[in-house]
């Protein structure tokens, strides 16, 4: 699978599970700030819509809202 492919499918399992959790870039700049992680609704916008952001970003993000599990497939 090519680079771009593999960036989309990142990005596609972050936003689904904000989407899954309900949680809004607002809310996860809240979120992400009690972990110590300071962001911006921007920042992150952008980061997301570009889908290159680090695994630590990923993971961070995770944590944040909860997820303790991570569905690398649609099935």
């Amino acid at each position: 699978m090519p680079d771009q492919e593999w960036t989309e499918r990142v990005k596609g399992i972050l936003k689904a599970e904000l989407k899954r959790r309900n949680v809004t870039y607002a809310q996860l700049v809240e979120k992400l700030g009690e972990i110590g992680v300071s962001e911006t609704e921007v920042n992150i916008r952008n980061k997301i819509a570009r889908g290159g952001f680090t695994a630590v970003f990923f993971v961070q993000c995770l944590q944040a809202v909860g997820a303790n599990t991570v569905r690398l497939h649609n099935d």
